[in-house]
């Protein structure tokens, strides 16, 4: 991306635009990145729409600032961040509104998680709002999973990069984590408490099972470790006929509610981040599933067509029920019945899945975060879709 300070974007020929120590995966997120940018806040926005409207950014500002964490985040494992991008400023920029902007206790994880892995201070605003949240463990009663997961993630990111103020809340959290979100079923629960928490996502696995590894490497605790690996192993059983991740289960019976929407983000971002972590700890058939996994949004997937937009960088988001694109009640009411009929999600017909024509600025920074330093998968880093060879 070519920005200046003030934020307006330079006109470079396109071949200068692309950073060459980077793989063509990982440029391809940041040209798309550079639709994202809205130079009047300095941040990435919240939704860039691709039904062709004349003004396809659009912000909300609780999202823009997450959004813009996750992307930073991505960006502390790429290689050669073009020039124009000031990480530190953009960090400050947004990591400050988080304190009087409506967000989710996520993003203040994803903070302590980016600024640890960009080495740079969290603001003591920040900080004050984050051990009121950390230290009164009543209110933890109200996390769900990603809370937890991203927590307890960033608070190992954190003491990892030196900073040990925060490592007496990791235990704690570890605890009830095992005692209120693990199923005896191998997967996770969405919530500490209520009918709602075994209703869980893709999300959930995911965030909860980075944590649990990241936890059980740093503080030396195998339960965290067997943990996260029976999860992945579940999820590896569960994936699609064509690499598709599902997005709903049943926490306490450990099956599959239902597939859809399956999301671009799963299959090239956030699967491939916890299938790193398998990899590393031996868990068998993890690098295939990530691969095949990654083919899906190539055009291995039920519609056989692609999932990219390569002339803007950007990704369509999912595929989804087309009666399904405008509200989410039957899925909600889909998963309810499957629970009480015992019933299994499974693959519809495929004249009956469309796709949601946009894209979300946090997904290509898991693209950075996942593929930025991968060196051994060239078949995706340096695929043809994505201008290599």
């Amino acid at each position: 991306m070519n920005i200046r300070p003030n934020g307006v974007k330079l006109v470079v020929p396109a071949a200068a635009s692309k950073p060459l120590q980077n793989s063509p995966l990982v440029n391809y997120a940041l040209n798309g990145l550079e639709c994202c940018w809205l130079p009047e806040h300095r941040r990435w926005s919240h939704i860039y729409h691709l039904d062709g409207r004349s003004s396809p950014n659009e912000s909300v500002p609780n999202s823009d600032v997450f959004y813009t964490l996750n992307v930073l985040l991505g960006m502390s494992r790429v290689a050669e961040v073009p020039s124009g991008i000031d990480v530190a400023e953009i960090f400050r920029r947004n990591v400050l509104p988080l304190t009087r902007l409506l967000v989710r206790k996520y993003a203040f994880g994803m903070a302590l998680w980016t600024a640890a892995e960009l080495g740079l201070a969290i603001p003591e605003p920040v900080k004050c709002e984050l051990r009121t949240i950390l230290a009164d463990e009543s209110r933890w009663r109200t996390f769900r999973a990603q809370d937890l997961g991203m927590l307890l993630t960033g608070i190992v990111a954190q003491t990892r990069a030196g900073e040990n103020e925060w490592w007496r809340y990791a235990k704690p959290l570890y605890r009830f984590l095992k005692e209120r979100f693990y199923s005896e079923s191998g997967l996770f629960f969405d919530a500490p408490f209520g009918f709602r928490r075994r209703f869980s996502s893709f999300a959930t696995q995911t965030y909860l099972s980075i944590a649990c590894y990241q936890y059980g490497e740093f503080a030396g605790d195998a339960s965290a470790l067997v943990m996260a690996d029976t999860c992945v192993r579940n999820l590896i059983q569960l994936q699609g006929p064509q690499g598709e991740w599902p997005w709903f289960f049943d926490a306490l019976s450990g099956r599959v509610l239902d597939f859809y929407e399956v999301y671009s983000v799963h299959q090239y971002g956030m699967a491939p981040a916890l299938l790193e972590w398998a990899e590393r700890f031996g868990r068998r058939g993890a690098q295939e599933a990530l691969i095949k996994g990654f083919n899906w949004i190539l055009g291995h997937n039920q519609l056989g067509r692609t999932m990219l937009m390569p002339e803007l960088g950007l990704t369509i988001r999912s595929q989804v029920r087309k009666h399904e694109l405008k509200t989410k009640a039957p899925r909600v009411l889909r998963a309810v019945k499957n629970v009480w009929l015992d019933n299994g999600g499974t693959l519809i017909d495929s004249a009956d899945v469309g796709v949601r024509l946009e894209c979300r600025s946090y997904e290509l920074g898991w693209i950075l975060w996942s593929f930025g330093r991968r060196t051994d998968l060239p078949e995706l880093t340096h695929n043809c879709a994505f201008g290599g060879a």
